[in-house]
């Protein structure tokens, strides 16, 4: 049989082609040249000061404006103000929704919508994620020499004593998830000045453990500890496995039940968006892939890599795409888990 296709049709549909793919290309062209002289600002929503919430967006400042088409100038600034909120409400619908106003903000700061924060104006799920330069993950970890405890299971028929600086934060946060839900018997004592206050009181023998980020543990004064074996892993936080820690068990694996584990990961789940950056909701898609790719191609920057080894910093980086979806699991459990972990976490 012979098909024929209409000469007319093919001609409207050769113009139809011939005029979309310089439309296509010109909305590029114009999402690449609006940056051009512009000035990107990132906002971080702690005051200044030392620290891997700091550090990360300087040392991106520094190298990203070669991967933005047009080469604008890149700035830092502070804009403290309840534990990141205030910041997150000026990305969300007061800046500039045009691609200049650029968030990186601790990472707890994302659950405060769901949890009724009065405070939290924003939809986190409409935020444009950029990337994060590191997923992060916790570990529970025992001063060897203080206790025989070597696992959560051990830890549920034994009581161990840990040390935080307060409720609200991981180190203090995580032991209190694991005693009401899982059943470990952590005792845990709060009010230490500092994480390394912490540290020095498991050397002293006042404490027996500790939650850190893997990141800390293995920098800094106590780099060593898990080689030398002056500290036990008893297992690991977030919702996928430290790439270097293949064999520790997440704690998620001991949840009890499908909700318990749900729970569990409303918790644990910032942990895996690490230092995340994002633009306000209105930002045109064209120049939030300009941002996101540029993003990734910093990550992989010579410079930038040489920036984060002179700094200590942890460099595990993800895709805006990926804390996209990590948000969007978030805020799609359902209420009763989201009932239930409000409970758990401290008001922010």
């Amino acid at each position: 049989m012979n098909f024929a296709f209409p000469r007319s049709r093919m001609r409207v549909t050769l113009l139809a082609l011939a005029l979309s793919l310089p439309i296509a290309l010109l909305g590029t062209a114009q999402a690449a040249d609006f940056y051009a002289g512009k000035t990107i600002s990132i906002y971080i929503g702690t005051g200044e000061g030392p620290g891997a919430l700091s550090a990360y967006p300087r040392a991106i400042a520094q190298v990203i404006g070669k991967y933005i088409p047009g080469n604008p100038a890149v700035v830092v600034r502070n804009m403290p103000g309840a534990g990141g909120i205030k910041a997150a409400n000026f990305i969300y619908g007061i800046a500039p929704q045009d691609g200049t106003a650029w968030g990186f903000i601790t990472r707890g700061f994302v659950r405060a919508p769901m949890l009724g924060t009065p405070q939290a104006q924003f939809d986190p799920t409409k935020y444009q994620w950029i990337g994060t330069t590191s997923q992060e993950t916790s570990v529970a970890a025992v001063w060897t020499a203080g206790t025989p405890v070597r696992s959560l299971p051990d830890a549920m028929t034994q009581e161990v004593v840990f040390g935080g600086t307060s409720l609200a934060t991981d180190t203090g946060l995580f032991p209190t998830i694991l005693d009401r839900l899982i059943g470990t018997r952590f005792k845990v004592i709060i009010g230490y000045k500092s994480s390394t206050d912490v540290d020095l009181a498991m050397e002293r023998g006042e404490v027996q453990g500790k939650v850190w980020t893997w990141g800390s543990l293995k920098s800094g004064n106590t780099a060593g500890w898990v080689e030398d074996k002056k500290v036990s892993l008893l297992a690991q936080f977030g919702l996928q496995r430290a790439r270097d820690l293949p064999d520790l068990p997440l704690a998620l694996d001991y949840a009890k039940t499908p909700e318990d584990r749900q729970v569990m990961e409303l918790i644990f789940a910032p942990l895996t968006l690490g230092y995340p950056s994002f633009m306000g909701p209105g930002v045109p898609p064209e120049r939030v892939e300009i941002m996101r790719r540029a993003f990734d191609k910093t990550m992989q920057d010579p410079e930038f890599i040489d920036l984060m080894k002179q700094q200590n910093l942890v460099l595990d980086p993800a895709t805006g795409e990926g804390l996209q979806a990590i948000v969007q699991r978030l805020y799609q459990m359902p209420q009763s888990v989201i009932e239930r972990a409000r409970k758990y976490l401290p008001p922010s």
